[in-house]
């Protein structure tokens, strides 16, 4: 689980590691780190969101 703050443009602006298995934190981290969003708009205005994203990770 990571809090996450997105930037009015999109972009991840801040990252902290909340838990899960430490082995994983740097992976899942850097995975976000590159992820981009669509900006969220309020009332047309695009804002920063401060959010929770969980990273799933699975075993093939």
């Amino acid at each position: 689980m990571l809090h996450v703050v997105l930037s009015r443009e999109g972009y991840v602006s801040q990252i902290t590691f909340v838990s899960g298995p430490p082995e994983l934190m740097a992976a899942s981290m850097n995975a976000v780190r590159q992820w981009r969003y669509q900006p969220t708009l309020l009332n047309g205005d695009p804002v920063e969101v401060d959010t929770m994203i969980s990273v799933v990770f699975s075993l093939r």
